[in-house]
């Protein structure tokens, strides 16, 4: 069957410090498109930007926007105001899933393995008071990030062991990205990411990709710096975890993602420790956050998942717009007559 040519509104960039991350995506994501013969025009998300999707004659909307007002279920909700059909989860999952403490208690509900933390508030918030809870219910060695953000902006990791004084300048630094604060029990093991996509059953017999280790032997953790300069990190995919872990973060990876009740794809984060690595016993996986809308410059890692999985860049693109397409904009009620 022939496959429709769409016009495609690719929407980038906004008021959030992952701006760039998302306009580099961005271009990678148009250039797929129009490889698979889409055609497609790029978007600011600003002011603009509702008149411009108004007046585009879009078949679909390819959001490509990280962190605040574009992830968290502000963008999802003006294109639900539009009645446009678009790529991604809606303006609930959305929501839920940049909220990690949120996102965390519905982990926690769905039984699924999570790390303990404390949530800490800028609003008449003691950076020092915090540190000293922090430090009395999870110890000293813990990890702090900001809320509702991504790419480890804000993040500090001490898993040497913190002091109060030491732990809350890093809250006050996550402070400054962000009005509340995650201080999380430090996970020792590897980093892995595993993809979850939901529209390419057929090539991966399932909903998630192959899991990626990543390595930044040049860093503390897999911090801003590694993930987008050009060779400073390793990835391995398929991570070398073992059959048996490798299926346990893809269950955990699809739960997730169903536990938000996201939709299309996500990119899920965790900690993974082998038998190897804890010398004893089995492995362990900790699962950390999900991603409703992964990077895919050209170092992400879902897109490079994606292409050991069989579905290169143009093709991964092309269908999660069809399928976009195909599912149209969201249902409307018609209004129902008030009694006479």
């Amino acid at each position: 069957m022939k496959r429709p040519v769409l016009r495609v509104a690719v929407v980038q960039g906004g008021p959030s410090s992952e701006a760039e991350v998302s306009r580099r995506s961005a271009q990678s994501v148009a250039k797929g498109l129009a490889e698979a013969g889409h055609e497609v025009v790029r978007h600011e998300l600003d002011g603009h930007l509702s008149e411009a999707l108004r007046t585009g004659g879009y078949d679909v909307v390819f959001p490509i926007v990280h962190g605040a007002v574009g992830e968290d279920g502000s963008l999802q909700g003006l294109l639900e105001v539009l009645d446009l059909a678009y790529v991604g989860s809606g303006v609930l999952a959305s929501a839920l899933a940049m909220h990690k403490e949120t996102a965390k208690a519905l982990f926690a509900r769905a039984g699924l393995p999570i790390a303990k933390g404390v949530t800490l508030a800028r609003t008449g918030g003691v950076a020092l008071a915090g540190a000293e809870q922090a430090l009395s219910e999870l110890g000293a060695r813990v990890v702090v990030k900001p809320c509702s953000n991504g790419s480890a902006i804000g993040v500090s990791r001490f898993d040497g062991g913190a002091d109060a004084a030491g732990l809350a300048k890093a809250i006050e630094a996550a402070w400054a990205v962000d009005e509340m604060v995650l201080v999380e029990r430090f996970a020792p093991g590897r980093e892995v990411t595993c993809g979850v996509l939901e529209v390419a059953t057929d090539v991966l017999g399932g909903h998630a990709l192959p899991p990626t280790e990543i390595r930044a032997p040049s860093d503390a953790f897999y911090t801003y710096e590694a993930r987008y300069a050009p060779g400073r990190s390793q990835h391995l995919c398929p991570a070398p975890l073992g059959d048996a872990l490798v299926r346990r973060v893809q269950e955990v990876a699809v739960a997730a993602h169903r536990a938000l009740g996201c939709r299309d794809l996500s990119r899920v984060d965790f900690v993974v420790r082998t038998p190897e690595d804890r010398a004893t016993g089995d492995g362990e996986v900790t699962l950390l956050e999900v991603n409703t809308l992964p990077g895919f410059t050209d170092t992400s890692l879902f897109p490079e998942a994606s292409q050991i999985a069989g579905l290169p860049m143009p093709e991964l693109c092309h269908r999660l717009v069809e399928a976009a397409f195909r599912r149209g904009s969201t249902r409307r009620n018609v209004a129902v007559p008030l009694p006479r």
